[in-house]
């Protein structure tokens, strides 16, 4: 999988919870808590980026289904990822 297709992957599921706004919430999660462009994000950049999805996402929502799905989604493809 190329880098660029896992932040890809990462911004469709996202989208899906915060629609257009998805590209941009991904990539300053990575710039800002990653210190690293998207293009550069790796699998093993996974796991803190899901720790730091979460916190935000839980500022923007109280739907907590919401944010579990959001998590699940996240950590399937991290699971995805180490086969």
């Amino acid at each position: 999988m190329t880098r660029t297709s896992l932040y890809s992957r990462i911004t469709d599921i996202t989208e899906e919870y915060l629609g257009p706004a998805a590209e941009r919430f991904v990539a300053r999660q990575i710039t800002f808590h990653l210190g690293k462009a998207p293009e550069e994000l790796s699998p093993d950049d996974l796991p803190k980026l899901i720790q730091w999805t979460k916190v935000t996402f839980s500022l923007l929502t109280e739907d907590r289904d919401a944010i579990e799905e959001y998590i699940h989604k996240m950590e399937q493809l991290a699971s995805d990822d180490e086969t």
